[in-house]
């Protein structure tokens, strides 16, 4: 296979700076609300990032590293109308187009050789996205789609570099594990105990030792360092599939008892059911996280029957939440999420259970509450602990969650 990994550089950031002709030449970040805790970097652009800006950290934090720093509140609307535009550039060049992200597309070009090499390709759409869009991206050229995308983040800005099956070994096994897709923080300490440093290491390590630690991903991450991932591209007319539906927030404040925390999971929850029903999906797998103050972090799961009503969707995140926390006698929490996975289609049918006369009500109660939301807003109608509290943004639930790239 001929895969091509396509990384639009900076891209909230470049947005901003193509939409708005005064923020060219200035160090800008785009931001949360600095008058809120959710005053973060959301992303940055290349001049901020040589000052040291780092995504994540508090407007405050980057300002003191880069007090010419420009803040700009984040517009999704733009943001995928400019993905978009650049997507119908990459499909005039193939059909297997795999989006990840607004910002990122694989491209299989193997049956694309009208347009050239697959070096060519990337080069003619390097120059395309600049002429059409004003942007630009990184490209990683390889045989696989982890080589690929290993590929377009090793040269930043505007560049192409090719991961061959004949220099792979010298480019990418050097590189730390933590550099490979899917491969994060803890898994990469846990590597790290096993005496696996490089994706080097990773490639020549115990198979079965490996399958012990991780399981069946343990020799798929071994796989991948070998160059034997053969996933394909995916066509540009196939969606991903909805693994799960959640939400999560930090609260205005920390939340100091059982109550405010079941304020924030009474919040979530409801927003997670909406969307449930919005997608004519069941969930029967109910996850909590918590972070508290400290920034220690506990998460846990239980199975519940086929559900998309909020009610039962609290019930059993409550149960979860007085399970990994202790309230008072516990540190404050931080931050709170709520998550449904186990999927399926409404066209699945439940058990019986679900259609009890209780659950049945709850049931029309929730859809109608679905469509005063959907006229008058989702904070227009709520139960009175939701709607009268210090620990959530009135408007959290017509925000869009924003989860920038590892970088």
């Amino acid at each position: 296979m001929d895969i091509l990994h396509c990384d639009l550089n900076n891209f909230y950031a470049s947005v901003e700076q193509a939409i708005n002709p005064q923020l060219k030449g200035k160090f800008v970040a785009v931001s949360g609300n600095p008058a809120t805790r959710s005053g973060i970097i959301l992303a940055k652009n290349t001049a901020a990032k040589q000052m040291g800006v780092k995504t994540g950290e508090a407007i405050w934090e980057a300002k003191q590293k880069c007090p010419q720093l420009v803040c700009v509140p984040p517009h999704f609307e733009y943001y995928s109308h400019f993905s978009k535009r650049v997507r119908e550039i990459y499909e005039q060049y193939t059909d297997r187009v795999e989006g990840f992200g607004l910002d990122e597309c694989w491209l299989d070009v193997t049956h694309s050789k009208i347009f050239g090499t697959p070096f060519e390709i990337a080069e003619k759409l390097r120059s395309e996205v600049r002429q059409k869009t004003g942007l630009t991206i990184s490209v990683g050229v390889s045989f696989t789609k982890t080589f690929a995308k290993l590929g377009s983040d090793l040269k930043k800005p505007d560049a192409t570099t090719v991961i061959s099956r004949e220099n792979f070994k010298k480019v990418v096994w050097p590189l730390s594990v933590g550099e490979m897709l899917f491969i994060g923080p803890h898994t990469s300490q846990k590597l790290n105990a096993m005496g696996i440093f490089t994706l080097g290491d990773l490639a020549m390590a115990d198979t079965d030792l490996l399958r012990k630690r991780f399981g069946i991903v343990g020799e798929r991450l071994k796989n991948c360092a070998l160059g034997l991932d053969c996933e394909e591209v995916r066509r540009a007319d196939v969606h991903r599939e909805i693994k799960s539906v959640g939400h999560g927030t930090t609260a205005l404040r920390d939340m100091t008892c059982y109550k405010d925390a079941e304020t924030v999971l009474c919040v979530l929850s409801e927003m997670v059911a909406t969307r449930l029903r919005r997608y004519g999906m069941y969930g029967s797998v109910v996850h909590v996280d918590i972070r508290r103050n400290d920034l220690t972090h506990e998460a846990k799961q239980k199975t519940v029957p086929k559900t998309f009503v909020a009610k039962e969707i609290y019930n059993a995140g409550k149960e979860l939440l007085h399970s990994i926390w202790r309230g008072g006698a516990d540190k404050p929490l931080r931050s709170l999420s709520v998550n449904v996975s186990a999927l399926s289609d409404v066209s699945s049918g439940v058990q019986m259970a679900l259609w009890e006369e209780k659950n049945e009500k709850q049931q029309q109660l929730e859809f109608s509450l679905d469509k005063i939301r959907k006229k008058f807003g989702f904070d227009a109608i709520g139960t009175a602990n939701t709607l009268h509290n210090d620990l959530v943004s009135k408007n959290m639930a017509s925000e869009e969650d924003l989860l920038p790239f590892k970088r």
